[in-house]
C-alpha cells in the first residue's frame, strides 16, 4: 500500500506542473481510475538520454515523450552548453510533422532563450538534414530536431547536434544526461514567450541551392521517377531540388504526399518495413517510370526499386550504398569512403579499387560523421550522406538526387541500376546481404537473447565453423566498445555475423553477408541462389542459438 501510495503521491506532483492540458488530462484520469499498473510503467524512471537523444511514446510521465520531458531535456542542453563555454550562442531547432513536434520544437527555443542562448527556429516542418545543415551554416553551436523519424505514429523524438553539424557521441551525451538530472522542478526553467527567431525560408533556400553541388555540371538528368514522402515532410523540398536540377518532375504517390503524423496507409512508416512500398508500386505499375524513390518521414533516408520481370524490387540498402559508392568514383572523387560496421564489405572494396580511403565506424551516423577526410559514408538502414561539406549527416534529398543523376547517365546508355550491381558483382564478387530483425514488446528479451549468445557462442551457423567470436563491448583496436557481437565463419564466403540492440527501437538486430565468387555474367543467378540459402540457414541457426 506504501508503494501504491507513493506511485500516487509522484503522478500527482508530475501533473501540478505539466504544462500540456492533453497529457495533464490524461494524467488525471489514470490517477482517478486508480490505474496503478498504467502508473506505474509511466512512473518506472526516466526516458534515458543517449546519443539518440530522446525518442519513445508521446503520452503522461517521465518514461513518456511530452512537453514536461522535453523541457527539462532543452534545460539540461543548455546547461551543458554553457558549462562548454558557449553563453550566448545560437541554438537551431528544427522539426518533423508528428504529433506535437511544433510544441516540442517551440519549448526548446524558450528554454534557450531563458538560458541566456540565442534561439532560432526553422519556419515548417521540414527535413532533419537541412536542420543538419542549418546548424553550419548559421554557425549555430547546437542544433536539436524534433523526430522520431520511421518510427510508429504515437513516437516522437529530441536529436540534438553540436556546432560541427553532427549527432552527440560520448560523453557528450552522459554530460547532457547529468545536465538534466539536476533539472528540479519546471518553474525553475525559465520559458519566456519570445525573444527567438522564427526562421524565414532563407535557410531553406541555401540548403537548396546546396543540393546541386553532388550533381555534375552538364550530366543527364533524363530519368523518370514516382516518388512517395510516405507521409512525411520531404515532399516539398525533393519536388524543388528536381525541379532546380532540371529532372522530369517525380509523379508523386498521392496517398502519402502529405504530412499526416497518422501515417494511415502503412503499419510502420518505413519504406523498408513490409507494405509500406505497395502503393508506390501501384502508381509506379500505372506509369512506369524508371526508379521509384521513398523517403522516410524526415527524409533523412532514401530508399530505391528498380523494376524486374516480376514487378517492382527494393534494393537493399548496402545495394544503393555500393551504386552511389561506383558513381562517386566515377565522377572522380577522392577522400575517405566510410561505412558502418553492419553495412556491406563491398564499400570496401570498390573503395580499394579505385584508391581511395576507406574506414568503418560503429553503427550510426554519429559516429560515420566524425570520420576525418569523409568524402561519402553510407548505412545499410537506407541512410547515405554524400555531400558532408554541407550536411554532415544522412540526407535523403540529396541521396534521391545523386540516384537519379546515376540512373539518367546509365539510361543514356540503354541501361540500368540492376546491371551496374552485375558489374560490381562481377568486379568483387556476389556480396549478398539480410538481417533478422525481432521487434520486441517487452526488451527484456533482446537483453537475454544477447545473453544467451554471450554465454554460449554458436560453434558454427548454416553448416560453416565460427572461426572468430568478438564481444564488442570491449571495444577493438579500431573501434570503440559497443553492445554487439561479430563473428566470422570458416570458407571461401567471408560469411559475417553481427548482433546488436537497435539503438532507436525496441529491436534485436542482426545483420548477415556472405561474398560469392563470379566469374562471369551466367555464373550471377545461380550466385544470388546460393547466397540466399546460406543467409537463409544462417538466420534460422542464428535464431535458435539467440532463443527468439
Amino acid at each position: 500500500m506504501q508503494e501504491q501510495d507513493d506511485l500516487i503521491t509522484r503522478a500527482q506532483a508530475w501533473l501540478a506542473e505539466d504544462p500540456d492540458p492533453e497529457t495533464a488530462t490524461e494524467l488525471a484520469a489514470l490517477i482517478d481510475a486508480g490505474d496503478t499498473a498504467e502508473l506505474a510503467d509511466r512512473f518506472a524512471g526516466t526516458l534515458q538520454f543517449g546519443t539518440a537523444g530522446l525518442r519513445g511514446e508521446i503520452g503522461a510521465g517521465p518514461m513518456r515523450m511530452n512537453r514536461s520531458v522535453v523541457i527539462r531535456a532543452a534545460a539540461g542542453l543548455a546547461a551543458y552548453l554553457k558549462a562548454q563555454g558557449h553563453a550566448g550562442g545560437l541554438v537551431v531547432v528544427g522539426y518533423d510533422a508528428r504529433y506535437k513536434s511544433a510544441d516540442f520544437a517551440r519549448d526548446t527555443a524558450a528554454v534557450m532563450t531563458g538560458a541566456g542562448l540565442r534561439a532560432a527556429v526553422l519556419p515548417r516542418p521540414l527535413p532533419t538534414p537541412v536542420l543538419a545543415y542549418a546548424i553550419r551554416h548559421l554557425g549555430a553551436v547546437a542544433g536539436v530536431e524534433v523526430t522520431a523519424s520511421h518510427n510508429p505514429p504515437r513516437d516522437n523524438g529530441y536529436k540534438v547536434y553540436l556546432g560541427d553539424g553532427s549527432q552527440i557521441v560520448s560523453p557528450a551525451d552522459t554530460e547532457i544526461a547529468a545536465e538534466i538530472a539536476r533539472v528540479d522542478t519546471l518553474a525553475s526553467v525559465p520559458r519566456p514567450e519570445s525573444g527567438w527567431e522564427d526562421l524565414g525560408d532563407e535557410v531553406l533556400e541555401a540548403y537548396l541551392a546546396r543540393t546541386d553541388a553532388v550533381l555534375t555540371p552538364g550530366s543527364a538528368r533524363g530519368v523518370r521517377t514516382v516518388y512517395t514522402a510516405m507521409h512525411g515532410v520531404g515532399k516539398d523540398v525533393v519536388m524543388a531540388a528536381f525541379a532546380r536540377a532540371g529532372f522530369p518532375a517525380p509523379v508523386l504517390v498521392a496517398e502519402q504526399a502529405e504530412p499526416d503524423p497518422a501515417f494511415p496507409t502503412v503499419a510502420f512508416p518505413n519504406p523498408e518495413e513490409p507494405g509500406a512500398m505497395d502503393l508506390a508500386f501501384a502508381r509506379a505499375a500505372e506509369v512506369q517510370p524508371d526508379i521509384v524513390i521513398a523517403n522516410d518521414p524526415d527524409a533523412d533516408r532514401c530508399a530505391v526499386a528498380v523494376p524486374t520481370a516480376d514487378g517492382w524490387r527494393m534494393l537493399r540498402g548496402d545495394e544503393v550504398g555500393a551504386l552511389l559508392a561506383a558513381h562517386l568514383v566515377h565522377k572522380g572523387a577522392t577522400g575517405v569512403f566510410a561505412e558502418s560496421i553492419v553495412s556491406s564489405s563491398l564499400l570496401g572494396r570498390i573503395a580499394e579499387a579505385a584508391g581511395v580511403g576507406y574506414e568503418e565506424t560503429l553503427t550510426g551516423f554519429k559516429w560515420i560523421a566524425r570520420v576525418e577526410g569523409l568524402r561519402y559514408g553510407y548505412e545499410e538502414a537506407l541512410g547515405y550522406c554524400v555531400d558532408p561539406e554541407g550536411v554532415r549527416d544522412k540526407d535523403g534529398v540529396t541521396a534521391a538526387l545523386l540516384v537519379a543523376e546515376l540512373a539518367s547517365e546509365l539510361k543514356e546508355q540503354g541501361r540500368t541500376l540492376t546491371d551496374l550491381l552485375d558489374d560490381l558483382a562481377m568486379a568483387h564478387g556476389l556480396h549478398a546481404t539480410d538481417q533478422l530483425s525481432v521487434r520486441v514488446s517487452d526488451l527484456s528479451v533482446i537483453a537475454s537473447a544477447m545473453a544467451a549468445l554471450r554465454a554460449e557462442p554458436p560453434v558454427s551457423l548454416a553448416g560453416l565453423r565460427v572461426v572468430s567470436a568478438e564481444d564488442l563491448t570491449k571495444g577493438t583496436e579500431t573501434l570503440p566498445p559497443t553492445d554487439g557481437l561479430r563473428y566470422y565463419l570458416e570458407g571461401d564466403y567471408k560469411a559475417r555475423v553481427i548482433v546488436r540492440p537497435s539503438g532507436t527501437e525496441p529491436k534485436l538486430k542482426c545483420y548477415l553477408e556472405v561474398v560469392v565468387p563470379v566469374a562471369e555474367a551466367s555464373d550471377l543467378t545461380p550466385a544470388r541462389t546460393r547466397g540466399q540459402e546460406i543467409l537463409d540457414a544462417i538466420k534460422k541457426d542464428l535464431a535458435a542459438a539467440a532463443g527468439i
